[in-house]
């Protein structure tokens, strides 16, 4: 078994090479073990995106936990938003499988407890792991039941009873499913709006011959910025392989920056609850933080990834948490992420108003950032020691290690953060000026790249 399939927050490897049905197996029954230890319900409910190795990976992790004695509900496709509603409402602990965003050939487990609870290294996923290493007895009881229940209707119901809708003007909407699972909950979500719909890639499709299912990356939204001002659409929207993610494109065809919609979610949480705390990450832009503050809130700085940002929400009794990778976190919701109620935020928002969506976010563009830039590097750690050496003796800055190092002056800040998954280093950084910002870029890169 490779030892990297283990992630910080889930289960990720190449499909038939790390990612088999024995491996598939070994985990539901470890994964049994491990709820057992815990005193979880004893029902596991199980959802699958649309990779052709899903269904399989999926039966097989199902028998693992029924030869347990535990007894299993496959709610079948799903978004990633739909399982974590699944372990809400029924309050079950869950499995998903996908691989998100990444290609064609890998797969994925994301777990959660019940209540769609996180599960990541510092919250069991160490001790799965372990079990799947060691092996588990097999349990000397009457194998545990696997029964159906498709959820789609319910999740719907359940979304628009967070964001009201129903008053919405008539409005063009773009959406581009990556050929992932967006294209099986979208029509189930927009036929219930006051909306004209145009689908890109909604065939349900894991190979995804158009583009990757990745939009963080700006050339997979090229396609859907073409077909908004092709259609004079209001809004574009753009989902990730498994749907927990949102991006969107505004009238004029224009990138949205995730902090801008994370800042307009907040505000519209914090009329519904005042006082509120609300949860950005570190690479979330200043205004963010300046934003929630405006409105009364209470702004608390977390580190990237979601069993952190749930976690934090768990502590603090957030409202709302964003991120600036296009995951938003709703207490309504579970803590958990969903990209289809984000959606639905910045499609109330819009519908309620008058003006155009990019004059609704202008109050929120207040600085200039340089998106995430990736740097293949041999050592991590020392590439960010040989950064925090260059600036340290400059006391205009400040230095924390919250996630990565992070560099923050009067008119700018970075981060740098190594990847999880990947031998990278992550770079953002954010500035009062284009110029400036340009100049700090510049001036990691060629430390990092030299």
């Amino acid at each position: 078994m490779s030892a990297s399939i283990f992630k910080a927050y889930d289960i990720r490897g190449l499909v038939d090479e790390e990612l088999t049905p024995d491996f598939a197996f070994a985990t539901g029954v470890a994964f049994a073990r491990f709820l057992e230890i815990e005193r979880e319900p004893g029902t596991v409910v199980i959802g699958e995106d649309m990779r052709p190795s899903s269904p399989t990976l999926a039966t097989a992790f199902s028998a693992g936990v029924t030869s347990q004695g535990l007894d299993v509900i496959r709610i079948g496709l799903a978004s990633t938003d739909m399982l974590y509603f699944a372990a809400g409402k029924l309050n079950l602990p869950g499995a998903m499988f996908t691989a998100s965003h990444n290609p064609a050939a890998y797969n994925g487990i994301k777990l959660c407890f019940s209540g769609a609870r996180p599960i990541g290294k510092e919250s069991g996923l160490l001790t799965i792991e372990k079990f799947v290493y060691e092996g588990t007895p097999m349990a000397m009881r009457n194998v545990g039941v696997e029964k159906s229940k498709n959820m789609l209707e319910e999740y719907v119901d359940h979304l628009l009873t967070l964001v009201d809708v129903s008053q919405i003007r008539p409005l063009k909407i773009v959406i581009d499913a990556g050929n992932g699972m967006g294209g099986y909950t979208a029509p189930a979500v927009f036929k219930r709006l006051n909306s004209e719909v145009i689908e890109l890639f909604f065939e349900l499709d894991g190979s995804f011959p158009n583009h990757e299912a990745n939009p963080i990356d700006p050339k997979n939204l090229v396609d859907l910025q073409k077909a908004v001002k092709k259609h004079g659409a209001d809004i574009g929207l753009a989902f990730d392989g498994d749907a927990d993610r949102c991006f969107l494109v505004d009238e004029k065809g224009a990138l949205v920056n995730p902090s801008s919609l994370t800042s307009l979610i907040a505000s519209r949480e914090l009329v519904k609850y005042p006082g509120s705390n609300i949860i950005y990450n570190l690479i979330s832009s200043r205004a963010v933080k300046e934003v929630v503050e405006e409105n009364g809130g209470t702004a608390v700085r977390s580190r990237v990834g979601h069993s952190y940002i749930k976690k934090l929400m768990a502590e603090t009794d957030a409202a709302f948490g964003g991120e600036h990778s296009g995951h938003f976190y709703f207490r309504d919701f579970w803590k958990a992420d969903s990209g289809m109620l984000a959606a639905l935020h910045a499609i109330a928002a819009l519908g309620e108003s008058k003006k155009s969506l990019s004059t609704i976010l202008k109050p929120f563009n207040r600085y200039h950032s340089s998106g995430e830039i990736n740097s293949t590097v041999s050592d991590a750690a020392a590439s960010m020691e040989t950064i925090q050496q260059k600036f340290e003796a400059d006391s205009d800055v400040e230095m924390d290690h919250l996630d990565g190092l992070t560099i923050s002056a009067k008119d700018w800040w970075f981060n740098l953060r190594a990847s999880n998954t990947e031998p990278l280093l992550r770079l953002n950084v954010e500035a009062s000026t284009e110029g400036r910002m340009e100049k700090v870029r510049d001036e990691v890169l060629k430390a990092i790249r030299s």
